[in-house]
Order: C-alpha cells, then sequence, then structure tokens
C-alpha cells in the first residue's frame, strides 16, 4: 500500500472514530463534560466535536447539532482553555523524557478508563 492510500484510510478511520465517539483531546474532554458539567455521554460528544474537531469532523458536528447535542458555549469555551493549554503544556511536555511522557499517557488512559467503567 503506498503513502497516500495508507494516508487516506488513516484519515478516514480517524474521523470515523471522531464522528462517533469524539475523540480526539476527546479522551480528556468527553469524560470531564460528563463527571463535571453532568452532560450525557451524546452531549459530551458532540461538544467534544465543537472544541476540537469542528473543522475537521464538520459533518459529524452537525448531525450532533440537528439532534441538539452539541453545546456550542461550552465547547467555544474549551477551545478557548484547550488553546491556552497547549501551548504551555507542550513547553512542559517538551523538557521531560520521552520515556516519561508515554508511561505518564498510558496511566492516564487507564485511569480514565477505569473511572469510566466503574460509574454509572
Amino acid at each position: 500500500m503506498n503513502q497516500l492510500a495508507a494516508s487516506v484510510i488513516i484519515g478516514l478511520l480517524a474521523g470515523i472514530l471522531g464522528g462517533i465517539f469524539g475523540i480526539g483531546g476527546g479522551i480528556l474532554i468527553v469524560p470531564a463534560l460528563i463527571y463535571v458539567f453532568g452532560f450525557t455521554q451524546l452531549r459530551a460528544q458532540g461538544t467534544s466535536l465543537v472544541a476540537l474537531l469542528a473543522p475537521v469532523g464538520l459533518f459529524g458536528l452537525m448531525e450532533y447539532y440537528k439532534k441538539g447535542e452539541a453545546d456550542f458555549k461550552v465547547g467555544g469555551m474549551i477551545a478557548l482553555g484547550f488553546l491556552l493549554g497547549a501551548f504551555f503544556g507542550s513547553k512542559f511536555a517538551l523538557n521531560l523524557p520521552e520515556v516519561a511522557m508515554r508511561k505518564g499517557f498510558a496511566c492516564f488512559l487507564i485511569a480514565v478508563g477505569i473511572l469510566m467503567f466503574v460509574r454509572k
């Protein structure tokens, strides 16, 4: 398979998963919207698309919006915080060893997965 075809397939898979689950920064945003704001799973996913994927996941966002499952005010504020956080977070992360970043990320994913599995 050539590089172009692989890139398109990866993009399609990312778009599909983004549209279904609101992934991307959603690994943090979706659980936060559920547990902090009390959003439903669908509303959290739709709002995550507002914050992170509006240009890329526009068609997925449109479907969530049609069903009333995307909060633009909350999503916009998350996008603003995400912009600032990404700037300062990247400065911090670039000074850490790669192995520490990988292990820290793995621990974070495990903790979020356990929390979402055991909570109602």
